[in-house]
């Protein structure tokens, strides 16, 4: 795996294929390069200093470009608009077996150690959030003092760390998204529109976390808090965790901004839907404060993979994420 000087040195290149219908992707001799519709080159990058390849949207790609992705050593990762990850190529870490045995090994006890690090920086997330409000009310004070007085090392199994983890997230929207007539937080129920854009920004985040886990060879349907659910991907369940508030800033941002219409969306049944026609305006927000964070996020999982690797060497810290 590559060490930190190394990835300073190469680089995440992330494509966006539908921001530009008229561009072109080309691999030419060692280069990457973009041209826009009058073959002019708007980017060139050398395929040495490429760590991975994100290619967003619909896009082909030729036997010489896989030849040169294999000759370089860089993984291609396909990723729908949303960031769905619909396929890899040339990801060696994917035989990574001494990371997956070690996955499966590790006792429970020590899985819930990892998840009480990852519940209590999405808390300091949350409170930091509240603090960084312009204006602070009393009550949004008495909601920071709640979520300081949290502990996840209280608890003494899963089921106790997700009791406490629901309530710092019952205390957090309810003082976070008062201003947007916040009722409570529906997971996928669609019913009303903040959850739903809130279902979505996740998705993204998602998306993208796992792409990230793909390049180390993590099996992600193996988690630490999220146990074993039939095609449920725990281990990314766990580690979007702390990231969670990288989308609750950008929702609340973008309702103080006005970037929200009611008009953009369509009732059907009592559920709210984003029409297709208005999806690139909040596909755009939600993408551009992920990718924004796109090395923090790499460098969390590399150094959590490092972690879960040699969890007993005093050189090496747990990841830390701070919104």
């Amino acid at each position: 795996m590559l060490s930190l000087p190394d990835f300073k040195y190469k680089q995440i290149i992330v494509y966006n294929a539908t921001e530009n219908e008229k561009e072109r992707l080309k691999f030419k001799l060692d280069n990457i390069i973009v041209e826009d519709e009058n073959g002019k080159i708007k980017m060139q990058h050398s395929m040495h200093r490429i760590f991975a390849l994100f290619v967003i949207g619909p896009m082909s790609f030729t036997s010489y470009a896989v030849k040169k992705a294999k000759q370089f050593g860089f993984p291609v990762i396909m990723m729908s608009q949303n960031l769905h990850v619909d396929a890899y190529f040339n990801n060696k870490a994917d035989g990574n077996f001494l990371l997956r045995k070690k996955q499966y090994l590790y006792p429970d006890e020590f899985n819930l150690e990892i998840s009480k690090k990852l519940i209590k920086q999405k808390i300091n997330n949350q409170v930091k959030l509240i603090k960084d409000l312009r204006y602070r009310s009393e009550e949004l004070n008495q909601a920071i003092e709640l979520l300081n007085a949290v502990d996840p090392n209280s608890a003494c199994n899963t089921s106790e760390l997700m009791g406490i983890e629901g309530y710092a997230s019952k205390v957090f929207f309810a003082s976070f998204f008062k201003p947007m007539e916040w009722n409570r937080r529906e997971p996928r129920c669609k019913r009303d529109i903040y959850n739903l854009l809130l279902d979505i920004g996740y998705t993204y985040l998602f998306n993208f976390i796992e792409a990230m886990l793909g390049l180390y060879g993590f099996d992600v349907y193996c988690g630490v808090h999220h146990k074993f659910f039939y095609q449920r991907k725990s281990l990314v369940c766990d580690l979007i965790e702390p990231f969670r508030c990288i989308i609750d800033q950008r929702l609340r941002k973008a309702y103080n901004l006005k970037q929200i219409k009611e008009e953009d969306f369509i009732t059907k049944n009592g559920m709210y839907y984003l029409e297709y026609k208005n999806q690139k305006h909040y596909t755009s927000l939600f993408l551009k404060d992920i990718l924004g964070r796109k090395e923090e996020i790499f460098l969390f999982i590399q150094r959590f993979y490092r972690w879960f690797m040699d969890p007993g060497n005093s050189n090496r810290e747990f990841p830390y994420f701070e919104v």
